[in-house]
């Protein structure tokens, strides 16, 4: 591997690293993939069969960012700027999680899924970052072009195993980057990062299938304790996770692209609640949503689901506009947005 984080030794509480054979790595419990014909016919009704509600009929809102509001935010605001990609503010600084500014979630810019909104921020107007925050290697989480362009203002990525020299071969330098196994630590400005398990897999191609690991996050600035899922099914990590390190202030928990054809590695509504319950989480904030159409639900279906689970076990949850700030200091809940986006398709419809 290009480069490794400094490994501090984990806790004896803690279970193993992740496992990695003969170059590819794998869950610590049996993940059940489809064959090669099931995978066939799930492209298959992806390009074909797609239901239209998967699209939204009318514009999502999306409230623009500037560099200077960013600068003048306080610390602990936190903006959703798509999908997966977050903008943290800690101790006067800029965190990035799975940053994809690309207009498809795709290895081809005229085919694959496209986004439902433009980011609220461009590349550009980004300030600089004290640390880019990666989860795995697939598409909707690992954009090239992104990363190339935030490598000059970016001090460090830390990433899983093998993601980092993904990095290095695109051009980023590697003393920016940092390499980490499940349950090592990396210390970035007082802020502690700790790659935990996620239940998941990786790959860009046909033949790099889980030659790079994948993970979730655990941030801890002082008192403060932030969870990012990163893509995960639901698996018995997250009460590890919540016992070691929990609780946590906030939950940035996937909660979209699930399918029964697909239950070991994306979480049904259901059990992103559970495992919000499993990490000790205060907030949750449900990412991987409102950007791509990833799989046969409506679009609006995970927000929808997770509103209605949250309220029915009385889950303190948020879900900002995209570019819209929630404040860790005054948490709100928010509005319901995606509600008013059919709402308005549906006259835009009649009114043509």
């Amino acid at each position: 591997m290009a480069t490794i984080s400094t490994r501090l030794a984990p806790s004896p509480v803690l279970p193993k690293p992740a496992q990695q054979e003969q170059g590819t790595f794998s869950n610590h419990a049996p993940v059940q993939r489809a064959g090669f014909g099931k995978t066939l016919g799930i492209f298959y009704k992806m390009l074909f069969h797609k239901p239209r509600n998967t699209r939204p009929v009318g514009a999502i809102p999306v409230q623009p960012l500037t560099r200077e509001q960013l600068l003048a935010a306080p610390d602990h605001s936190v903006f959703r700027l798509g999908h997966s990609t977050v903008l943290l503010k800690m101790r006067g600084k800029f965190w990035l999680t799975d940053p994809v500014f690309a207009e498809r979630a795709s290895p081809f810019s005229w085919a694959g899924p496209k986004r439902f909104h433009a980011p609220p921020i461009s590349l550009e107007d980004l300030p600089p970052l004290e640390a880019v925050i990666l989860s795995h290697n697939h598409y909707d989480h690992l954009d090239r072009k992104a990363v190339i362009q935030l490598a000059d203002k970016t001090r460090y990525f830390l990433a899983p195993l093998g993601v980092g020299d993904i990095l290095v071969k695109w051009g980023v330098d590697a003393s920016q980057v940092r390499q980490l196994d499940w349950w090592q630590r990396s210390e970035v400005d007082g802020i502690h990062f700790v790659a935990t398990p996620a239940q998941h897999f990786s790959g860009r191609g046909l033949f790099d299938s889980n030659q790079t690991l994948w993970c979730s996050w655990v941030m801890i600035d002082g008192a403060r304790r932030i969870f990012f899922s990163g893509d995960t099914g639901y698996f018995d990590g997250f009460k590890r996770i919540g016992e070691q390190y929990g609780p946590f202030d906030l939950t940035l928990m996937e909660t979209g692209a699930y399918n029964v054809d697909w239950p070991h590695v994306h979480m049904q509504p259901e059990q992103t609640l559970q495992a919000h319950i499993d990490l000790k989480g205060r907030w949750l904030l449900p990412i991987h949503n409102g950007t791509f159409d990833l799989a046969f639900h409506a679009w609006h279906e995970p927000f929808d689901r997770i509103m209605a689970l949250a309220w029915e076990r009385n889950v303190s949850i948020t879900t900002p506009a995209m570019g819209q700030a929630f404040s860790l200091n005054q948490p709100e809940r928010g509005v319901a947005w995606w509600l008013e986006v059919e709402v308005q398709g549906s006259e835009e419809g009649l009114v043509n």
